[in-house]
């Protein structure tokens, strides 16, 4: 039996991949799932470049605003409420569009990978979190390498927080991180559109977003979570965005440096999806975010 179809739309930051979201489901009767781990959290609004309440009332939106920003957000939790999401979709005759970029999310979901179900413990991150502000990232590297050598290979030794869910894992499950990581059968016929771009005019998408964020209320966001008891301090304010604006909003830096800051680190975060999502990968149909009929060559991929 062939599996029900689902559609994907992935790419780097700023490439448009919820405005082609938002017309695809229009076009194609569906519902988008977001795949982006930052819109998960209610409040973060402009620095994750959350789709508005108008483009949201445009086309039924999922997964987002479904976690406050001091809970810790799983690749567990959106597996659980994604596939939630696609089969109320499919059962009311409806297209399941999954978009975003992040893509651990996106071939989590489309490979059926076997994800612990593992909760965190806080005595043993906040431990480790104090290794890695004492002794930096490699320390905690060592520690993973030593418990676990083959995520090494997988895993950036300067990315704490994944390094620090790989030992906590490791420990509580006593299998390796790495060993977790099998692929089931895919249950998802799955129609993967990549969106892509020239790089130069990738990085001017991106320094204009950051600067209509800002002209847009970043820094009173920022303000606004603070007040609400959401600290600089909790996870998810470390992301790029907030992080900066906390660093100036402490008087680190002002607010052009944590500008530029931000779109050097968005820079960065581009070149990062782009090992996420390759672009020899024969799974991919890869469009020009810029073509005049991106639409159409869209539908026509969905509808293959």
């Amino acid at each position: 039996m062939t599996p029900p179809r689902l559609v994907a739309i992935v790419g780097a930051t700023a490439t448009g991949k919820t405005a082609l979201a938002i017309a695809l489901a229009r076009a194609c009767n569906g519902e988008i799932i977001n795949a982006d781990s930052r819109q998960v959290f209610r409040g973060m609004d402009i620095g994750t470049a959350k789709p508005t309440p108008e483009e949201q009332a445009a086309a039924r939106h999922w997964l987002i605003d479904v976690a406050e920003p001091t809970e810790t957000f799983t690749l567990a939790a959106f597996l659980d409420l994604a596939t939630h999401a696609i089969a109320d979709i499919r059962n009311r005759g409806k297209l399941p569009i999954v978009a975003g970029g992040t893509g651990q999310y996106v071939w989590a979901l489309l490979e059926g990978w076997s994800v612990p179900r593992v909760a965190p413990d806080r005595e043993l991150r906040a431990e480790l979190e104090a290794l890695a502000a004492s002794k930096g990232s490699d320390a905690l590297f060592a520690i993973l390498r030593a418990e676990d050598p083959e995520s090494c290979a997988r895993i950036d030794a300067r990315n704490v927080r994944r390094v620090i869910r790989a030992i906590e894992v490791t420990r509580a499950t006593g299998r390796p991180f790495s060993a977790w990581q099998r692929k089931d059968a895919p249950v998802h016929d799955a129609r993967i559109i990549g969106l892509r771009i020239d790089r130069a005019e990738l990085y001017r998408r991106i320094d204009a977003r950051v600067d209509a964020m800002v002209a847009a209320g970043l820094v009173e966001e920022v303000q606004r979570l603070n007040a609400a008891g959401y600290g600089c301090d909790v996870p998810a304010m470390s992301g790029i965005g907030y992080r900066q604006i906390c660093e100036q909003l402490r008087a680190s830096c002002t607010l052009d440096e944590a500008v530029t800051r931000i779109k050097t680190e968005t820079h960065r975060l581009a070149r990062m999806q782009a090992t996420w999502f390759r672009a020899a990968d024969p799974r991919i149909v890869w469009l020009d975010a810029s073509a005049p009929d991106l639409l159409e060559r869209a539908v026509a991929v969905a509808r293959a």
